[in-house]
């Protein structure tokens, strides 16, 4: 019996050894990832999630003629590099619907221009903004260098007159686990183009009563598990937040 006993525990660990084996190269054939975030019109959120950083290519599109009907598209495929906020974006439309069809240009010396994702599309005043790690860039998207775990986010949007500058990105603290029925508190906190932050009075918070104060913060109560998200007017929406509830997460 402890012969047996013996042999079965080497098989396990032998297994066990296997299977780390296995997900380690799985993880390797996927490459180092970034975090890609894509708010389109009306601050829907069309992408959330780690992506690939694979060199891709795409297809230019005369549609891209939100820079004029005389810059779109000249329809030939334009090669991006996967260590580029671009790239990312071109990356990650492979798989997610939501950011298809891409509609760039590359009628420019300075390089690859956006003009859409999916249905959400540079009109007027607004266009593709670009922070990566709450900055914003004074490079194009597929010069803006990144690397693995950064967090690349393209959002449509329009610099306000008289001082054109962009919105500000909110981000949302939260706790990873809380009770049922209990409140806890969040924070909201404003981040401007130069990646500087403050308190965002005035958020609103899934399932918070009321909205952020001065400091930022407010009190959330949850009967199930739930992704919060925080918007205020005129601002770029926050990443949702996962919490859980009596060990079960959103999905």
């Amino acid at each position: 019996m402890p012969r047996f006993t013996t042999f079965r525990l080497a098989a396990v660990c032998a297994l066990a050894l296997l299977l780390t084996f296995v997900f380690t190269a799985i993880a390797a054939a996927k490459g180092p990832l970034a975090e890609l975030r894509v708010v389109g019109s009306g601050g829907k959120v069309l992408a959330e999630k780690p992506v690939p950083m694979a060199d891709t290519s795409v297809k230019t599109s005369p549609k891209a003629a939100c820079f004029g009907p005389e810059n779109g598209g000249s329809g030939d495929s334009a090669q991006l590099k996967g260590n580029t906020a671009m790239g990312l974006l071109a990356s990650g439309s492979k798989t997610i619907p939501a950011l298809q069809p891409l509609l760039i240009s590359d009628a420019f010396d300075f390089g690859i221009a956006l003009c859409g994702v999916g249905s959400s599309v540079a009109k007027g005043s607004s266009s593709w903004y670009l922070k990566i790690n709450h900055k914003s860039l004074a490079v194009g998207g597929d010069a803006a260098k990144i690397k693995a775990g950064d967090e690349v986010l393209w959002t449509l949007a329009r610099a306000e007159a008289p001082s054109y500058k962009y919105p500000s990105e909110l981000v949302l603290s939260a706790p990873d686990t809380a009770k049922a029925g209990m409140s806890f508190t969040v924070r909201v906190m404003a981040y401007d183009e130069k990646g500087r932050s403050k308190p965002q009075a005035g958020a609103k918070v899934t399932g918070a009563a009321a909205p952020t104060g001065a400091d930022g913060r407010t009190t959330v109560t949850l009967s199930k598990p739930a992704k919060l998200i925080a918007r205020a007017t005129g601002e770029i929406p926050s990443a949702r937040a996962p919490v859980c509830l009596g060990g079960k997460c959103p999905k």
